[in-house]
């Protein structure tokens, strides 16, 4: 009959006959922390306290925080937030406000009149910057945001998040210059369209003109062959006068000779 226990089918660890000094792990740890201690007052990759805030250490790439909106050269005019309101959907807590602008008349002008995100409530999730299709919104790296004012100055408006692209490529340069070339390569792309269609228009024009100059001269010379005609008549009625008189006197010259 067969155990109900089965034995560990690993074999057992091998009995050394050395002796071990007890602690000997604890003194090797803290030997490693005395070097390293010790390295950390002359050797620079081992400095790795800084004298905040009048040093300050490098941000990684990866670090997100409150979202900014980026702009290329103008904050207005170059502001890429067309105001589509995705990431204001997209939002898990819901800490984004936005207002389209439009003009007197009542046009929308595809830009945000408000832009308001509560840093408050926001989570830093970065859902906004994932799905923005205008390249506008990014996570930014700032993490000086402490106040004694816990309602307006957590409230951050369109001119606080407004910034530019070069803040954008020195925080993140790899995705800051691909975006940058993507960017103008669809410009040039709609550029090259906006110009063939112009050419295409304005061959079409010079053909619809030239058709239409071409119908103008072909009425006209009707109108013209038969002013020519008119003024012709009276003068050939002229020339033949005198050959009719001639031709009158020539019987009664012949009637008097007989």
């Amino acid at each position: 009959m067969k155990s109900d226990t089965q034995s560990d089918p690993r074999p057992a660890p091998a009995k050394s006959g050395k002796w071990v000094l007890p602690g000997l792990g604890l003194l090797q740890g803290l030997a490693v922390t005395g070097r390293n201690l010790i390295e950390s007052f002359y050797k620079k990759e081992r400095m790795t306290t800084i004298q905040y805030p009048e040093q300050r250490a490098p941000i990684s790439p990866n670090y997100r925080n409150i979202p900014f909106l980026c702009y290329d050269d103008n904050p207005e005019a170059g502001l890429r937030c067309t105001a589509c309101k995705i990431c204001e959907k997209s939002c898990p807590p819901q800490c984004i406000y936005i207002v389209m602008d439009r003009d007197e008349h009542g046009k929308v002008r595809n830009r945000p009149k408000v832009f308001d995100i509560d840093s408050s409530v926001c989570m830093g999730c970065g859902l906004c910057a994932e799905v923005c299709p205008f390249d506008s919104i990014y996570m930014d790296g700032e993490f000086e945001l402490a106040t004694d004012d816990r309602f307006d100055s957590l409230q951050l408006h369109l001119d606080d998040l407004s910034k530019s692209a070069e803040y954008h490529l020195q925080l993140r340069p790899k995705q800051a210059t691909e975006v940058l070339e993507r960017r103008k390569a669809d410009a040039e792309k709609k550029a090259a369209k906006a110009a063939a269609k112009a050419k295409a228009d304005a061959e079409k024009k010079a053909k619809a003109e030239a058709e239409k100059k071409a119908a103008a001269e072909a009425e006209s010379e009707p109108e013209a062959a038969t002013e020519k005609n008119e003024n012709e008549a009276p003068e050939a009625k002229k020339a033949e006068a005198p050959q009719q008189e001639l031709k009158a006197e020539q019987p009664k010259e012949e009637g008097g000779g007989e």
